[in-house]
């Protein structure tokens, strides 16, 4: 995975330009000026629809304490002795991003996105849950629908109305809480443990509606792209199971490089802030969940069941690839590995994650584009 990273970071580098790259912003939208994985990228022309579906995977571990590395024989162990039944030795996520956008004028789009998760975590147990189940672990799983996000993108300023080279503009919108937060054990083969609730990571939402501002810069000079995307998602209240998650804040730097009229090679830095959650879940200060012996006072049986194990900061950097096989179709690729992370821990570090975009615009009878007017083969068209 590093080494195909490193390999989309030279191609960036090294690629002759020997390609004619579109001067301007292509009308403000276009999936080209942008890179797919960035919050907010892929917006329409107007009177047009635009669709577009991601599959990601991700891989995280080692267990991490603020910017150190943690062995899973440090964590497991007895509770007695200030250590864990059972401990994470990573997890895989697979996620499927699916949303749509619709451009009322040059200035405001709307969008609308959701997910569909399905996680696995190898988890070991303890010498002790080993003699009582006859394992030395087990693989806990989760899947099912995420939150769905409703976004408004709204052009503050432009040097050109039509191909800006300069432009500013703000998100703004609500997540809303389709995922669940009540997913629970169904093949833990430690006693009592089938039933009872899920860690918070295994979850697929924040059960609240939470509230998503942002501002956009978009800029290029032939024959580069490149702007940066803030965003911050809060969390005001507590959700039905009485806690909240952490606020979010990412910032997303991206340059972007036209070696080719069909093509696109960019370049990202990441960064990305969790905040602390508020508290355990309500079935866990209640019954026990997630606790030894399902004693609300006793220790945690796993570090993914302590609310104060998450939260932290990461720096990422992305390398990425678009291309247009044919017009108003943008495919994309990136790969992501983090550069440095701080992490309130125990909890997993990431490792690298995997994208492949398929981005389309669909112009109706009210578009520039519909009649008469057929889109350019250059990319972002």
């Amino acid at each position: 995975m590093r080494r195909a990273l490193a390999v989309l970071m030279a191609l960036f580098l090294l690629l002759p330009a020997n390609a004619q790259a579109y001067i301007g912003l292509c009308c403000a939208h276009c999936g080209g000026n942008m890179p797919l994985n960035i919050f907010g990228g892929g917006i329409p022309e107007p009177k047009e629809f635009r669709f577009k579906i991601s599959q990601m995977f991700m891989r995280m571990g080692p267990m991490r304490d603020g910017t150190k590395d943690l062995k899973t024989s440090d964590l497991v162990g007895m509770p007695a002795m200030g250590k864990f039944p059972a401990v994470p030795e990573s997890m895989n996520m697979w996620m499927t991003m699916f949303g749509g956008a619709y451009s009322f004028t040059d200035d405001f789009a709307l969008i609308l996105m959701s997910s569909f998760r399905y996680n696995t975590m190898p988890m070991r147990f303890n010498a002790a849950l080993q003699a009582a189940t006859g394992r030395s672990g087990f693989t806990m799983e989760s899947s099912g629908i995420g939150d769905t996000k409703l976004i408004g993108k709204y052009r503050l300023y432009s040097d050109d109305h039509l191909a800006p080279t300069q432009q500013v503009s703000m998100l703004f919108g609500v997540s809303l809480p389709t995922g669940s937060i009540k997913k629970e054990f169904t093949e833990n083969p430690a006693a009592g443990q089938n039933g009872t609730l899920l860690p918070f990571k295994m979850q697929m939402g924040s059960g609240t509606f939470d509230p998503i501002v942002g501002l956009t810069y978009q800029g290029s000079r032939d024959p580069f792209w490149y702007g940066a995307n803030l965003l911050y998602t809060g969390r005001f209240y507590d959700n039905s199971q009485d806690y909240q998650q952490g606020d979010e804040v990412r910032l997303d730097l991206y340059s972007m490089y036209q070696f080719h009229p069909q093509s696109v090679v960019h370049l990202q830095l990441n960064g990305f802030y969790e905040g602390r959650y508020s508290d355990r879940p309500r079935l866990a200060k209640e019954q026990g969940h997630g606790h030894v012996g399902f004693n609300p006072n006793g220790p945690f049986t796993s570090p993914l069941f302590d609310p104060d194990n998450y939260g932290g900061t990461k720096l990422n950097v992305t390398a990425g690839i678009q291309y247009q096989p044919i017009p108003l179709h943008v495919l994309e690729l990136t790969a992501s590995a983090p550069v440095t992370q701080n992490l309130r821990g125990p909890q997993l570090a990431e490792d690298y994650r995997i994208m492949i975009s398929y981005y389309i615009e669909i112009p109706t009878k009210d578009s520039r584009r519909y009649k008469g007017m057929p889109a350019p083969r250059e990319l972002g068209f």
